[in-house]
């Protein structure tokens, strides 16, 4: 807890910017590298349309392989 402190305290000196992330969901930010599928969740079928499915834009726990999150960031 002091490291934190130590470099918050030097950013605040230097009026410098301070940004936070949660490392924990990164796997949610990555892009998809293939289209993936899935049937329509429980409680948000469409009536009518129960058959069809739904095509994954972002990433979910377990959908298959993304491209790293950090990717996304420019060099």
């Amino acid at each position: 807890m002091g490291s934190i402190r130590v470099v918050l305290g030097l950013a605040a000196s230097l009026d410098l910017e301070v940004e936070q992330m949660d490392v924990k969901t990164a796997f949610l930010h990555g892009d998809l590298d293939k289209e993936i599928y899935i049937e329509q969740p429980e409680g948000f079928q469409v009536k009518g349309k129960e058959d069809y499915v739904c095509r994954l834009q972002k990433s979910l726990l377990g959908a298959g392989k993304t491209d790293p999150w950090h990717s996304n960031f420019p060099r």
